[in-house]
Formats: structure tokens, C-alpha cells, sequence
């Protein structure tokens, strides 16, 4: 692990304070839009612009670098983005804020798919695996220590935002001084959803219904601290605690993955969220039990969304891979478009509880619709599955298809070595 960190290190920097930058926006919005009276189905509409942006983003940004080259492409995203989150306190309305949120998830998208192009790019077969756990830590503690960098200031000035714009500013000079050569930007054709289906059904219907449960945990989870009353410190808190668990779970679901049946992993991961949305309704706005709900709630929602890649890799040939991956990102991003819509407008008809009660129905969706699945098709036998993919729901097609690559590869490894 130190040789990947000492050729990586810049890069992973970079990520820490894109990743500052971009966590402590995503929770500003939720805090800055209680202060100016926005109703959660106004500030819903406004998280789903992001993941509109990003969806777009993740499509177009390669066909821009193409044209225009990495290093253009990379520094003008930057700029816009750092000039959307300036231009968020200016002008707080929801409508300027949805075009602002649509700007900034369509720039967040291309800096993604630059910087895990520049690392994949730095990896070999041997080192990818590390390299990728190393991206997930070094997203995953960005974003856990945006929030307590908003316990620093007051959202009702324009004093964080101007923070997270500075952050996200300086952390393209340790990727661009450092990450060379330029790298060869590629990815394939999305899978068609009629083709993902008909591959794995479970794979298409539960990674869109994870990217409702991750679009409405990380867009509306302020929103609903900033409407039970939570102060700037616990909200920051329950955000970070959300993650926090992801970066716990994700090891041991990770290791049982490669060693059961996956549909029943999935069906009593997704259980276990919906379990923790339970606790969450029912002890309102109880400090710790809140927060244990918030833990187990993320601490799934990242590890099934690895699980759902690794499954639905199970179900293709190595040659359908790269263009699967990029349908799974895609249709996890329709599903982040929705899922704080519905949540929003759950939650201005039935009050601030119905942030746990959209959560929780999805979850429970997920499951059984695993355990539907199970009665479907036969398990395929553990030494033919491929190896679990440690990514994040935020990882771009560049890095879902390295991770697929190195699972493959990984796996061919390992049955031969068995052999």
C-alpha cells in the first residue's frame, strides 16, 4: 500500500479537498435553505438538479475531452464549479439554485471522470485493487470531514460557501502539477436498460432503487435535521455519521460477498437498511439512537451498491462488462433524479419523519425483490463469481469499468491459483 501511496498521493489529495468542497455544499444547501424558508419539495427539486447535472456529465465529458484535450476539460470544470458554489449564497432563490446545482453536478461528474482517468491511468493489474480501496478512503474521509468544517462558520453568511469554492479551487493544482502523462479517455457505449434488465434484473431494478436511497440520504438528510430542530453541529454530525458507516460495513460485507450467495447478501443488507429507517421513525429526534440509524442506513447503502455491480458482472461475459457498468452508472443516476423527489414531496405532505419512511419503503423494496429473484434463476456457485468491486455510488464509468476489469482479472487469478 505505501508504493500506491507514494505515486499516487497528489491525486488522492486532490480528491480529499474536492471531496471537502463538494461534502460541505451538499449540506449547506439543506441548512442555508431552512434559513430562507424553502419547503422540502423546493430544496428536493434542488437536490435532484445535482444528480441531473451529474448524470449528463457523466455522458458528455469524455466526448469534450476528446475533443478539446484532458487538461482544458479539467480546468474549465473546475472554474465553473467553483464559481456555482460562490454564486449559491448571491442568490437564493430555488429556480437560480437549480440551474446552479445542475452546473455544479455536471462539472463534479467531469472532474470525477478526469481524475480516475489520470488514476487508472497510474495503476497497474497488480496495484489497481489498493488503488481503488485507497480512492474510496480518501472520498469517503473528504466528504466526513466537510462536515465538521461547517461547524466553523454560519450558514446564514456567505462565509462556507466561499470555503467549500476555495477548496474545491486549490485542489486541481496537486492533480495538475503532478498527474502525467495525460491520459487516453475511453468508455464504452452504455448497455441499453432493456438489455441490463434482460441480463440482471436484479442488477438494473436494485442499483435504481439505491441511487433513490443514496440521492435522498446525502440531498435531503440536512433538510430533514434542519427540520426537527437539529442544531448546525448535530446535522453535521448525523451527515458524517451516514458515512462513516459506509467506510465500517463496506470491509465485511465486502468479504462476504465473495463467499455466499449474493442475492441473499443483498436481501439482508437491504433488510438491515430498512430495520435502521424503522429505528429512525420511531425515536424522532433522539440524539443517538438517531445517529445509529443514520450508521447503519449509509453503512449499507455504499456496500450494496458494490454488491449490485459484483452481482450483475456475475451475470455477463467478460466482453459486456465495460458497457454494463456504464448502464448500472447510468440508471443509478435516473434513480437519484427521482428518489429526492419523492422523498420531498413525502416529507412537505407528511412531515419530516417521511425522510425514514421513503428510505425504509425502499429498502424493503430492494429486499424483496432479491428474494423474488431468488426463486428465479439458479445461484451461480461461489468459485465462478467475480470479485467483490470496491467503488463508491459516486464513481464515474472511467472507475466502475477499471473496478469490473480488476474484479475479472482478479477472479480468473484466483480460480486458477485454486486449480
Amino acid at each position: 500500500m505505501s508504493q500506491v501511496l507514494s505515486s499516487t498521493w497528489a491525486l488522492l489529495l486532490g480528491i480529499v479537498l474536492i471531496m471537502l468542497g463538494n461534502g460541505m455544499h451538499f449540506t449547506l444547501i439543506g441548512l442555508r435553505g431552512g434559513i430562507e424558508g424553502f419547503s422540502a419539495a423546493e430544496l428536493a427539486i434542488v437536490t435532484s438538479g445535482y444528480f441531473l447535472g451529474f448524470l449528463s456529465g457523466a455522458r458528455l465529458t469524455p466526448l469534450m475531452i476528446q475533443r478539446v484535450g484532458h487538461v482544458r476539460v479539467f480546468a474549465a470544470l473546475g472554474s465553473f464549479m467553483s464559481a456555482g458554489l460562490v454564486a449559491l449564497p448571491l442568490l437564493t432563490e430555488p429556480w437560480a439554485w437549480t440551474v446552479l446545482r445542475v452546473l455544479i453536478g455536471f462539472c463534479m461528474s467531469g472532474i470525477y471522470v478526469a481524475a480516475e482517468s489520470w488514476l487508472n491511468a497510474s495503476a497497474t493489474n497488480e496495484t489497481r485493487g489498493k488503488v481503488l480501496s485507497a480512492y474510496m478512503i480518501a472520498q469517503t474521509l473528504g466528504i466526513i470531514g466537510a462536515q465538521g468544517l461547517l461547524t466553523l462558520g454560519d450558514a446564514g453568511t456567505s462565509a462556507l460557501f466561499i470555503g467549500a469554492s476555495i477548496l474545491v479551487s486549490i485542489s486541481f493544482a496537486p492533480i495538475l502539477l503532478s498527474a502525467t502523462p495525460v491520459p487516453v479517455v475511453e468508455v464504452a457505449r452504455p448497455m441499453s436498460l432493456r438489455g441490463l434488465f434482460r441480463g440482471s434484473p436484479l442488477g438494473a431494478v436494485g442499483i435504481f432503487l439505491l441511487g433513490s436511497v443514496y440521492a435522498t440520504q446525502s440531498g435531503m438528510g440536512a433538510v430533514f435535521g434542519t427540520q426537527i430542530g437539529l442544531s448546525t453541529g448535530q446535522i453535521a454530525l448525523f451527515i458524517a455519521t451516514l458515512f462513516a458507516g459506509a467506510l465500517v460495513l463496506q470491509y465485511p460485507i465486502g468479504w462476504l460477498s465473495d463467499r455466499m450467495d449474493r442475492r441473499k447478501l443483498i436481501f439482508g443488507t437491504a433488510a438491515l437498511g430498512a430495520a435502521s429507517c424503522v429505528l429512525g421513525w420511531i425515536t424522532g429526534g433522539g440524539s443517538w439512537p438517531l445517529m445509529a440509524a443514520a450508521f447503519l442506513a449509509g453503512g449499507v447503502t455504499t456496500p450494496l451498491y458494490a454488491l449490485f455491480l459484483a452481482y450483475t458482472n456475475d451475470a455477463l461475459s467478460a466482453e459486456d462488462m465495460p458497457a454494463a457498468s456504464g448502464g448500472l452508472v447510468f440508471t443509478f443516476g435516473l434513480g437519484a433524479i427521482v428518489g429526492p423527489l419523492v422523498a420531498g414531496w413525502a416529507m412537505e405532505g407528511l412531515g419530516p419523519s417521511a425522510f425514514w419512511l421513503v428510505l425504509g419503503v425502499t429498502f424493503a423494496a430492494i429486499a424483496l425483490y432479491a428474494l423474488y429473484r431468488m426463486t428465479q434463476r439458479a445461484v451461480v456457485p461461489v468459485d465462478e463469481t467475480e470479485s467483490y468491486l470496491n467503488v463508491l455510488p459516486t464513481a464515474s464509468p472511467i472507475a466502475v469499468e477499471a473496478a469490473g476489469e480488476w474484479a475479472a482479472d482478479n477472479a480468473e487469478v484466483e480460480r486458477e491459483t485454486g486449480a
